[in-house]
């Protein structure tokens, strides 16, 4: 995404001195009529972020005579951007030839509700971008111990580490490398209802709109990101490639087998630090009991799984709405028969 940026006169303003300003998209520029030369009224939001939110017409506001005009091509790759129907933003199309792009791929893919990489930071992955050495996620299972001992600041442990994180991200399960690869607007959650129902890379890939947009949560863009994904020579040749190098690209039998319904229509929270397990398996038991994992609480959530720690303002809403607050010795008596 294009964002165009304001360049200031230093200005204190809250402590510190302000001399970038974010102005959101081409619309708002447009609508606050903001040319070159001009002066602008610049407030921090929620004391932080500083934002633009008017110009001075009057006295000493300069005026510049020449109208604003967006940029059409991408600062990076020189692609010719385009703006999708009903979106204030600008794009770059190039996401598999673009450097900014195919290092954020990069960065997400190994992140830790990705694929867990320990090891590979943005640093890192500059480093190797720099060398050459890896221009998309699948070159990563090509990488050799003299290639990272060699970088600035690695020695043998290191690299020792990360080769393991990248052999240990073999086993990822296949919902998880559907959420790292990155089609746009595919989060965490929604690869793994995704998952659930296309169980296989060969399956989804062949997935039409109209099957996609019966899962639940994914709606028409959602579905048509994931078609166009799929249409793109680039995009097969790289899972593939993932493929040929040992991932997972099928769901385990018992990974989507539903225990028991004894959860089913409910929606859980989770929160807090646990004893007996992680967070992640607490979440697997309830989909296998039928249950629905959600984020916030609501007037529509069923319970909310305490742990230790909880968040405060969690549980004060919580009570606020009278959602239970349950153990987990509770729950594990609830689902374990």
């Amino acid at each position: 995404m294009i964002t165009p940026v304001a360049n200031l006169e230093p200005v204190q303003l809250s402590g510190t001195v302000v001399q970038r300003a974010t102005l959101h998209n081409e619309d708002f520029v447009r609508q606050l009529g903001i040319r070159d030369g001009d002066n602008v009224w610049v407030e921090k939001g929620g004391e932080i972020i500083p934002k633009i939110v008017g110009k001075e017409d009057s006295g000493g506001g300069r005026v510049n005579s020449e109208e604003w005009r967006f940029i059409t091509h991408c600062p990076e790759c020189g692609a010719e951007l385009v703006r999708v129907e009903g979106e204030a933003a600008w794009r770059c199309p190039n996401e598999n030839g673009c450097p900014p792009q195919q290092k954020g791929k990069l960065e997400h893919y190994v992140s830790r509700k990705a694929m867990n990489i320990d090891g590979l930071g943005e640093e890192t992955i500059d480093l190797l971008w720099e060398r050459g050495l890896v221009r998309d996620v699948a070159d990563l299972y090509e990488l050799r111990e003299s290639d990272l001992s060699e970088l600035e600041g690695f020695g043998q442990k290191s690299a020792h580490r990360i080769l393991d994180g990248i052999e240990a991200s073999k086993q990822v399960p296949w919902e998880r490398v559907l959420f790292a690869i990155g089609i746009r607007m595919v989060g965490e959650t929604t690869a793994k209802k995704i998952a659930k129902r296309f169980r296989s890379l060969q399956e989804l890939q062949w997935a039409t709109v109209e099957q996609l947009t019966g899962v639940e949560d994914v709606g028409g863009q959602i579905a048509a990101n994931i078609v166009t994904f799929f249409e793109r020579e680039d995009n097969l040749r790289l899972m593939s490639r993932l493929e040929q190098a040992g991932l997972q690209m099928a769901s385990a039998a018992e990974e989507t087998e539903t225990v028991s319904e004894k959860l089913a229509g409910m929606s859980i929270v989770i929160s807090g630090v646990f004893e007996k397990h992680t967070r992640d398996e607490y979440k697997a038991m309830i989909e296998h009991n039928g249950g629905r994992n959600v984020g916030s609480i609501s007037k529509k959530t069923s319970f909310v799984l305490a742990g230790d720690n909880m968040g405060p303002e969690k549980r004060k809403k919580a009570e606020a709405l009278g959602i239970k607050l349950m153990s987990e010795e509770e729950f594990l008596l609830l689902v374990e028969n």
